[in-house]
Formats: C-alpha cells, sequence, structure tokens
C-alpha cells in the first residue's frame, strides 16, 4: 500500500499555496493524502508566526502528535514528523531543542529539499534534520509542476518584503522580496488553467512591488501581469494579494478598469489611520496617501470593494490615533477587514517600544472597530440580496445538498445546488443575507 501524507497549515494564504506545494513534492514521491493524521506515515506542520504565541500553538500540536506517533510505533507503523514554514525560522535550533521527536524542521525557503529529507531519514532513522539558510537560491526553480486541482488556485509570484514595519517579522522569517520571472509564473498559471483552475489568486507578502524579468530580461510590473495573465485561455477570475498601498501605481489602478476578469475587490491593509502610528509602525505612507489612492481605484472602478488589515493598540496609540482610524473605516466603507490587538514579536523594533498598551485598552478598541467594520460588512452584503451574481462553487455546505462558494467580492454563499456545480462559475439570485454569509438560489 502506498505510503501516506497529511499536511496540516497555519497562516496566511501564502502557507496555503506552500503546503500545496509540499502536497506535489510528497505526491511525486508515491505518497498519497491522507484523510487524517492518525493515517498519515509522514505528518508536516506548516507554520506561522505572525500572530501571538504562534510558536507555542505548534509545540501543543507536535506534543499531541508524539502521542500518536508513539501508538503508532507500537502498532509497527513508522512516523515521520516535520515542522515546516515562519516558526521555524524564527525559533531555529529550540523546535528541535524542545521537541526531540521531530524528525524535521525547515524554514519557508528551504521545502523545495523535502523529497531529500523524507528520503535521508528513511535511510537513517535516528537523524534530524534542520535547514533555515536564508539562500539566493530560488525555492521555484526546485519545485515540481503545480498541479493543485480546483476551480480556485493560488499562484506564488513574490516572497519577501523589504518594508520593515515595525511590528512584522515577515522580512525576518520570509527574506528580502524576490520577484519570480514572468515566464515562469505564465507556465504555472497555464499548467492550473489546463487542470481545471477558473480562478487565480496571485500571491506575495507584497505582491504589487512585483518586478520579475520577462524573456528578454526587462523587468515588468504586477499590472503587465495581469495583463498576460488575463490572456490565459480558461481563467475567468483573477485576484492578488496582498498589497501595499505606497506601491499602488497608475498602472495597476488602470488594471481594476480595463481587465474584465481582474474581480472588483481589493485587500488593501492600511493598519492604523493616524499618521502618528503610521509612522511608528514605519509605514510608507500617510491616511492621506491611503485616501486617494482608494478615491483613485474607486473612479478606475465604481463598483470596487475594499477590504483592509486593522492593528488595534500599538504603543503610543492614542484615543485620538484610534479615532482616526474609526475615521477611515466611516471614509471608505469596507465591505470586509481583518481587525487584531497589537501583539509583540520578539526581535521586532514595536516590542521594546514605550508606551504599551494597556490589553483591557486594546481590547475595548478592538471591539469598538470590529463593531463598526461589521456593521458595514452586514449592510453591503444586505444591498446584494436580489441580485444576481456570478458564483464559484468550491465545496460542500453544511447542509446535506447544498454547496458553498464565493461571490466576486469574496463574500461566501451557501446555495442548494447538486454536486456537479463544484468548480464552476453558476449564475445565483441572493435570497438573504448575514454579516459572514449570503444565501442564494442557482438560476
Amino acid at each position: 500500500m502506498a505510503k501516506k501524507y497529511f499536511i496540516k497549515t497555519f497562516g496566511c494564504q501564502m502557507n496555503v499555496y506552500d503546503s500545496n506545494r509540499m502536497a506535489n513534492i510528497l505526491e511525486t514521491m508515491g505518497f498519497v493524502k491522507a484523510s487524517n493524521q492518525r493515517d498519515a506515515d509522514v505528518v508536516v506542520f506548516n507554520t506561522c508566526h505572525i500572530r501571538e504565541k504562534a510558536a507555542e500553538k505548534v509545540f501543543s500540536d507536535l506534543g499531541r502528535e508524539y502521542q500518536i506517533k508513539l501508538e503508532r510505533a507500537e502498532e509497527g507503523k513508522d512516523t515521520i514528523i516535520g515542522v515546516t514554514g515562519c516558526v521555524v525560522q524564527a525559533e531555529d535550533k529550540e523546535i528541535l531543542k524542545r521537541a526531540p521527536y521531530v524528525d524535521f524542521a525547515l524554514g519557508p525557503l528551504r521545502y523545495f529539499r523535502l523529497k531529500e529529507v523524507v528520503n535521508e531519514i528513511l535511510q537513517k532513522r535516528e537523524m534530524q534534520l534542520l535547514d533555515t539558510e536564508f539562500s539566493a537560491v530560488s525555492k521555484f526553480d526546485y519545485l515540481p509542476e503545480n498541479k493543485t486541482i480546483g476551480g480556485c488556485s493560488f499562484l506564488a509570484i513574490q516572497e519577501g518584503c523589504n518594508n520593515f514595519c515595525t511590528y512584522c517579522v515577515v522580512p525576518y522569517t520570509r527574506g528580502v522580496e524576490v520577484s519570480r520571472p514572468v515566464e515562469d509564473v505564465l507556465r504555472e498559471a497555464r499548467c492550473l488553467a489546463d487542470s481545471g483552475t477558473l480562478e487565480i489568486n496571485l500571491l506575495g507578502q507584497n505582491v504589487n512591488s512585483y518586478h520579475g524579468e520577462d524573456a528578454n530580461g526587462k523587468e515588468r510590473n504586477l499590472a503587465y501581469l495581469l495583463n498576460k495573465v488575463a490572456e490565459i485561455d480558461g481563467i475567468k477570475r483573477i485576484r492578488y494579494t496582498t498589497s501595499y498601498p505606497a506601491d499602488v501605481d497608475d498602472d495597476l489602478i488602470m488594471c481594476h478598469k480595463n481587465i474584465d476578469k481582474l474581480m472588483p475587490y481589493l485587500h488593501l491593509p492600511i493598519q492604523s489611520g493616524s499618521d502618528d502610528i503610521l509612522k511608528k509602525m514605519n509605514r510608507r505612507h500617510t491616511k492621506s496617501d491611503y485616501l486617494k489612492v482608494v478615491e483613485k481605484l474607486k473612479k478606475a472602478n465604481p463598483n470596487i470593494g475594499m477590504s483592509s488589515d486593522f492593528i488595534v493598540g500599538f504603543p503610543g496609540e492614542s484615543d485620538a490615533d484610534f479615532q482616526q482610524t474609526l475615521d477611515v473605516v466611516n471614509q471608505v466603507k469596507y465591505i470586509q477587514a481583518f481587525s487584531f490587538k497589537y501583539s509583540r514579536r520578539p526581535g521586532t523594533p514595536a516590542a521594546v517600544m514605550e508606551n504599551q498598551i494597556e490589553e483591557k485598552v486594546k481590547k475595548e478598541r478592538l471591539q469598538i472597530l470590529q463593531d463598526l467594520l461589521f456593521d458595514y460588512q452586514t449592510k453591503f452584503n444586505e444591498s446584494s440580496v436580489g441580485k444576481v451574481m456570478p458564483v464559484l462553487f468550491e465545496g460542500k455546505g453544511r447542509h446535506k445538498g447544498q454547496l458553498t462558494g464565493r461571490t466576486p467580492y469574496m463574500q461566501n454563499l451557501y446555495a442548494e445546488a447538486d454536486f456537479s456545480l463544484i468548480n464552476k462559475i453558476v449564475e445565483v439570485r441572493v435570497a438573504s443575507a448575514s454579516t459572514n454569509s449570503l444565501s442564494g438560489e442557482v438560476i
């Protein structure tokens, strides 16, 4: 019988992409996907270090997996446990020290070695392998063909970040910005289209700083790449994330006017509405800069919906600073958003700043902000009722005979529909709405 693998993914969409590529590697080795951890011969935890106590959650999950490993050993079954991603990069040798039963740990730039590492462990069961090198070698050059199956697929075009926001660990765990060559991206996009992908989401830690070279060695921007992807037969929808406000140029804005396949939804994080806080965060934009970009986007495409990220309780944030954030929300009227309390990341400048905000204050401010954000999100969803929208169905819903999918505005939508419509774009009339989802009827 074929050996089985199981990958548990934490965190961002880039990690989802990385996990899919690790699955590609293991499948080229003859492994098949297990339905649960207990049945897997290789278990990989692909980790994220953005949120508070991320490392402790990983160690907790590793402890539970170790118990499964011991139980499988009693049945005569070997289990390889691996950890990949940003926690490995941040914690370095701490993982192998605190969890000596882990067989390998690979940083986010080194998982392309997965095949080599698993083979080495299979041959020498007692060894531990750790690789967190920041290499000039691109991991994309060593990955097998992307065979992700599904109507919606992620495609990484850029990795790393040069911005060094004072609260963020990405430059320390993912490295500096690296952009893939245009032809490499297009080749993978065509492969995904051939496998049935209808919607491609171009990924990068700072995706709109993309500057990959074309076949002639000329640097091209994200707008150029979007236009090229739009030419691929079979691709019906295009998205990109995550964008940095200071890197939204006029070429990119015009894509939202001219490319029909580009969805009318953009995630554009501002983090705070206060210029003082933005400066402390080392963001390269002001509140005014951000609002001007939003104004240009809405002029180019009046139907565009905006999403954003917010951090409340950053060191030194006053009541007036927080009010500025609320003012931005009221001006932009986001249709979706992600908001979090500030939490210290060891090794980042903000972690040692003076005037850290009390937890109680952070909690109160977050509640106020989320109430406002959810109010706008609910109103937008309710405005969709009665409209006919193209929905890409992605899988089964919670109830029998129900499918779930996404509208062009990234709204979750549930509808009674035949399973044959999974991975297809279908016209649906929206019947009802709540804060987090829509329900509808297939036309």
